[in-house]
């Protein structure tokens, strides 16, 4: 086969692998997130306060959490990414439809923790198959796509458009059932077109040699220990951005949509139309982020779009206007939701040796969840039924100015960028 073809080869596989893990990780998020839309509908039924939609956030983030770190780890050891992928996938989606048959707070606590620890290894394990099949030039904007846009299209935009109406005409149980079923089609189609990947595929891009002279690390990146690794500067500066957007996105996701219907007085028609137009700028934004990081390195973009996300959440609970203005808003501020992938995936994934990229980004995610999607709703659920229903909202914003600032201690990895400033930093009389 001529370099010719193994080019076109190469990138054709790319692109099919691209769009089926769109898919995947779009309805992980799908189900993830129908239960937020769902509370509405659920609330008079289970007593839901806002602290019991903090526990149930919780509880889903914390096994999410466990079974990311645990089955990414054993995929990664023994090469078996592609098998672990498709056996979440049936499972979460085995879970998704029964979370339809509970009948109490109990069983639906439980229900949300099976579908955590199925849904765990989905995002670290199809963001490890992307990275090692992408061109350098495109990795953030693929690993964009996948995470945020996917997670924005299908899971923020298409779920309150679908389940909103679908609970209101048949029940929320009946939502329940439908969001399980396309997972069930795509393990399909996972099994017979996705390859595993062999140490030869394995070719990630990481920081430089050269880079890595300004990094705080002194670690060989090819045979250091998965110890030294994750104690790099990058990974330590993502685990805690992790945190961080974790709050910002679990408080606008949980409690924004009962917090616009009931002390903002919109009706469920309005809700569903706010909540879709957010999700259509995560969509666009989940991978114009990421390419504008592809083009002007991942640290500038980090510290601009982290403002921007700022402000999402105060929009939603205290700016004054029309929907059409808040849908303007909105639209605007939530671009910031862009920055999830890189700072989850694409700088861990530039960051450690390819034997630990998966481990690495569910490790990112991971802390993230434990800390700001598992402990941070139940905090902010207490929280707001004793200070006001708003205050979640002001601590997500709060969460997001932090993020900027520990933003600036990011190691530059854009492969473009990354060796612009080795070279600048290596040369004479520097």
């Amino acid at each position: 086969m001529s370099n010719k073809e193994s080019v076109i080869n190469r990138v054709g596989y790319e692109n099919l692998l691209l769009g089926l893990l769109f898919l995947t990780v779009g309805f992980v998020f799908f189900d993830r997130l129908a239960i937020s839309f769902l509370f509405p509908f659920m609330r008079d039924e289970f007593d839901l306060s806002n602290a019991k939609m903090g526990v149930l956030a919780s509880t889903l983030s914390l096994t999410w959490a466990i079974s990311g770190v645990l089955f990414s780890s054993y995929a990664d050891r023994r090469r078996k990414r592609k098998t672990v992928l498709i056996v979440s996938v049936v499972a979460f989606s085995v879970c998704s439809i029964s979370s339809g048959l509970v009948g109490s707070f109990a069983m639906l606590v439980g229900a949300r923790a099976l579908m955590g620890l199925a849904e765990g290894p989905v995002l670290p394990l199809s963001q490890s198959l992307m990275a090692i099949a992408s061109s350098e030039t495109r990795r953030g904007f693929n690993m964009g796509l996948i995470e945020s846009s996917a997670s924005g299209l299908l899971g923020a935009m298409l779920a309150p458009a679908v389940l909103v109406p679908l609970a209101s005409a048949h029940g929320w149980r009946v939502a329940f059932y439908c969001a399980g079923i396309p997972g069930l089609l795509l393990s399909i189609a996972l099994f017979v077109l996705v390859r595993e990947p062999n140490a030869t595929d394995e070719r990630v891009s990481h920081l430089s040699d050269e880079a890595m002279t300004q990094s705080s690390t002194t670690v060989d990146m090819a045979t250091g220990s998965f110890w030294n690794v994750l104690t790099g500067r990058n990974m330590l500066v993502c685990m805690l951005l992790s945190c961080l957007y974790l709050v910002w996105f679990v408080a606008i996701l949980t409690f924004g949509p009962t917090y616009l219907l009931r002390y903002r007085h919109f009706s469920a028609g309005d809700m569903s139309i706010f909540m879709t137009v957010l999700g259509v700028s995560s969509v666009l934004g989940g991978f114009l982020v990421p390419a504008l990081s592809d083009r002007f390195g991942r640290k500038p973009v980090m510290i601009i779009f982290c403002a921007v996300g700022a402000c999402s959440p105060l929009v939603l609970a205290f700016m004054p206007g029309t929907l059409a203005l808040l849908c303007m808003a909105i639209f605007a501020s939530y671009l910031g939701y862009g920055c999830f992938s890189i700072l989850m995936s694409t700088i861990p994934a530039e960051s450690v040796p390819s034997q630990y990229v998966s481990r690495s980004i569910a490790l990112v995610i991971g802390v993230g969840e434990v800390i700001g999607g598992c402990m941070a709703p139940t905090i902010m659920g207490v929280v707001a039924d004793s200070y006001g229903a708003g205050a979640p909202f002001v601590i997500s914003s709060a969460a997001l100015i932090v993020a900027l600032g520990a933003s600036t201690f990011l190691i530059e990895t854009s492969p473009r960028h990354a060796a612009a400033a080795s070279k600048l930093a290596l040369s004479p009389g520097k």
